[in-house]
């Protein structure tokens, strides 16, 4: 079957990020690419809890993009096993299950919770994380029955959803009903993290809430905040006039400009406004919550300075490394809260994942992500789907998807 490999050593990884400073096609073109397009062999499910998938769509994530570029810290490469087929946000048919699988039946349209943790690998006890239901934050990444990963997409043994099959365990299952498409199943993922993110950081009505980028993770985190909290307000922070127009259809209260964003803060939140000897301003109040899709040092020390105090930073998007000025977070007693994956929640008095959570919210056509997806492509256009979202702005995109059916 046709398969996107990724795969990176030390000598490729220096020989790339020097090659790459004069011409970043070599990333995913040529002979040191990190990318092939490659015929594997078929997947076949480990044992009766694994079924295998026939891919109908995979999400192009952002963390995709940094793992092909090799922006990524080598702080997690311990988590991880080259050569691998990338993609983590799948949806598919179930085309094979070996024995009695509870719930489940040949012809399912699912989509798959990526992490795998204590349960996939066949651990027992679970670990202190998975006994408490934060399965995408397994202290066993590295342990088990197959190779290290975190998630299906970065394991060289349970192969990503740029593939045109996949196996996946009984536990990553969740079945999709008829008005979620085998097109849209593949945005519950991303949903399913926005869920999380907001519910990690849940807001209280009439509270206001920043977020920084518009992106399809931003847009999601709006639909959600007001989806569970409708009376707080959101503001953001976009300088894309097309993902701010997307934006401000989901309900979104105001932009919040780049350039100015000291003064405007201070503005909707009525809070003073200081100005340091050298540096940046900030604010001693200002917003409530606040969600940081980037999470470059720019971005994470301008959060920081329009925080309230005690108000809790949610840092969504990744960055190797950060240079920031900590006096916001002992000044204001701040908080800042990792956003990684999704996990098990007490919800409206149940005990749901985030990816339940996700595919009803979509279902009762409280989130809209359709529109999200701007671009489709076929598995061998996967150089062209990475350049359009090399340059977001010009190509206007949101969410890419691969299309297998």
């Amino acid at each position: 079957m046709k398969a996107l490999e990724f795969s990176i050593n030390i000598p490729k990884f220096f020989i790339l990020k020097t090659l790459g400073f004069f011409n970043r096609k070599v990333f995913y073109k040529g002979p040191f690419s990190t990318l092939k397009l490659k015929d594997i062999s078929r997947p076949k499910p480990f044992n009766r809890d694994w079924v295998l998938i026939k891919v109908t769509s995979c999400g192009f994530c952002g963390s995709d993009l940094n793992l092909i570029f090799l922006k990524d810290s080598p702080t997690a490469s311990p988590f991880t096993s080259f050569p691998c087929v990338i993609g983590h946000e799948i949806c598919g048919e179930i085309v094979e299950i070996n024995g009695n699988l509870e719930g489940f039946k040949i012809g399912d349209l699912v989509t798959v919770a990526p992490h795998l943790n204590c349960e996939t690998r066949g651990i027992y006890p679970l670990c202190k994380p998975c006994k408490i239901g934060r399965v995408s934050s397994c202290e066993n990444f590295a342990r088990g029955s197959f190779s290290p990963g975190m998630f299906t997409g970065i394991c060289k043994d349970v192969n990503g959803g740029f593939a045109e099959y996949i196996v996946a365990h009984r536990s990553q299952l969740f079945k999709l009903p008829k008005e979620i498409g085998s097109h849209i199943g593949c945005l519950i993922e991303p949903t399913a993290v926005a869920v999380q993110a907001v519910l990690d950081n849940l807001p209280k009505q009439e509270e206001k809430i920043l977020i920084i980028g518009l992106g399809s993770i931003g847009n999601l985190i709006l639909q959600v905040l007001k989806a569970l909290v409708p009376d707080c307000e959101v503001y953001g922070v976009e300088p894309s006039e097309y993902h701010v127009g997307v934006a401000k259809r989901f309900g979104i209260d105001g932009i919040v400009p780049v350039q100015g964003i000291y003064s405007k803060s201070a503005e909707i939140t009525d809070t003073p406004l200081y100005k340091p000897m050298i540096g940046s301003k900030l604010l001693l109040g200002g917003f409530d919550k606040v969600f940081d899709t980037v999470g470059d040092s720019n971005t994470v020390n301008m959060a920081m300075r329009v925080l309230r105090v005690q108000g809790t930073l949610s840092l969504i998007g990744i960055s190797p490394y950060l240079k920031i000025d900590p006096t916001p977070i002992w000044l204001k007693q701040q908080h800042i809260q990792g956003v990684y994956g999704s996990c098990y929640n007490n919800f409206n008095g149940k005990r749901l994942h985030a990816f339940d959570i996700a595919i009803s919210l979509i279902g009762d056509g409280k989130i809209e992500v359709k529109e999200l997806i701007t671009h489709k492509f076929k598995l061998q256009d996967f150089d062209k789907m990475i350049e359009i979202n090399l340059n977001k702005t010009k190509t206007k995109i949101i969410k890419t998807i691969v299309v297998f059916k």
